[in-house]
């Protein structure tokens, strides 16, 4: 009787390694070409931030597939790999919010675009130099490892920038959407509520490091961000399904600005998702070990809980408000005057329990008129 054979084959690092020269060489060039960019003082495009995310994506996935996050030669590699992509992300983000920007025709003053132009920029020289903070580490721990991770000079690696100061005729047919209004009034209660729930965690700009690790850690963490971030995002598929391109928003030019006061906090809160994403998979004082604490220490956490904050959530939460503000008015156009007769219980009249209830409805709509007429 023979003996079953393991499913899974060992094989050495020696192995290994030619295994992983050809699918590691696109990835390396490309962030060889990143530092060169960097360095020229050239932008970085969102096509290029896509293409490093695919890359690293790829690369991850081929080095899992061999366990090479479970080797001790090879785990740290791995994890500066993960990091780049996460943080490569967030840039890809960054760089979407600038490039988009402009084109929201947002009601915000000259100053308040300057401002908030200057600190997204702030962000993205963050993100790419701490890019190239961990690439430095990657490069080296290969090196160490036998890798090849010169720059070749015959492999191409082709990025067009994207234009965004073009644009195609907008003569889309104008979409008939049965109930219309009242589509219009529920993206924006949506808003209302959003901004209701961002008020509540009564966050606002913080500079002291302390602070700002507790709130990321007990208020505003990965977790809250993606909940935040899929509400929004929510409201903007509604908003895309059942108004853009109807009648209605032809008719009414603050339903198109209130279609950029619902990407803004999407596309700041997706950043601040992968940030926060970062910050939890390798702050040292939160997952231990010696590549988390090595992976730490490339990266400026307390820029980066900065980042989180005072960019991120604090800037979301500025624009869903002024979206709130926007919808209010919306409201004021779209909203119906409705009369509901309520029988008086008898013989006691409103007393607490029945009037409870008329009160938690009045509560959803508390910043309308409401009236009570009595006889």
């Amino acid at each position: 009787m023979t003996e079953p054979k393991s499913l899974i084959l060992i094989i050495s690092e020696e192995e290994f390694l030619p295994l992983l020269q050809r699918p590691c060489d696109q990835f390396i060039n490309m962030c060889f070409l990143f530092e060169l960019r960097i360095k020229n003082q050239k932008e970085i495009s969102r096509k290029f931030y896509s293409n490093m995310i695919q890359e690293a994506e790829y690369l991850e996935s081929f080095m899992d597939e061999y366990g090479a996050r479970e080797n001790k030669k090879w785990t740290f590699f791995v994890e500066c790999l993960a990091s780049i992509r996460n943080l490569s992300i967030a840039a890809f983000y960054t760089r979407h919010i600038l490039d988009r920007y402009p084109y929201y025709n947002l009601r915000e003053s000259q100053e308040n675009k300057a401002k908030f132009n200057m600190d997204a920029l702030n962000v993205l020289e963050f993100l790419n130099q701490s890019i190239l903070n961990l690439f430095a580490e990657l490069h080296s721990t290969g090196s160490q490892n036998g890798l090849n991770v010169q720059h070749t000079p015959n492999t191409q690696v082709e990025f067009s920038d994207i234009e965004i100061n073009k644009r195609l005729p907008c003569n889309v047919a104008e979409d008939e959407v049965k109930d219309e209004e009242d589509r219009i009034i529920e993206v924006c209660e949506k808003i209302k509520h959003i901004s209701k729930l961002m008020n509540d965690e009564k966050i606002h700009h913080i500079d002291d490091t302390y602070e700002l690790k507790l709130v990321v850690l007990q208020k505003f963490n990965e977790k809250r961000a993606r909940m935040y971030k899929n509400l929004v995002h929510n409201i903007q598929s509604d908003f895309d399904t059942y108004i853009k391109n109807t009648k209605l928003e032809q008719e009414h030019m603050e339903l198109k600005i209130m279609r950029g006061y619902i990407s803004m906090p999407l596309h700041l809160l997706e950043v601040s998702l992968w940030l926060a994403h970062f910050y939890e998979r390798h702050e040292d004082e939160i997952r231990h070990g010696e590549s988390k604490k090595r992976i730490s220490t490339m990266v400026n956490k307390d820029v980066l809980l900065d980042k989180i904050i005072n960019f991120g959530f604090v800037y979301s939460h500025y624009f869903i408000n002024e979206g709130n503000r926007l919808a209010d008015e919306i409201l004021a156009c779209f909203s119906k005057v409705i009369c509901v007769e309520l029988p008086i219980p008898q013989p006691l009249g409103f007393h607490a329990r029945p009037a409870t209830y008329i009160s938690i409805i009045a509560r959803q709509y508390e910043e309308m008129d409401l009236f009570m007429v009595v006889d």
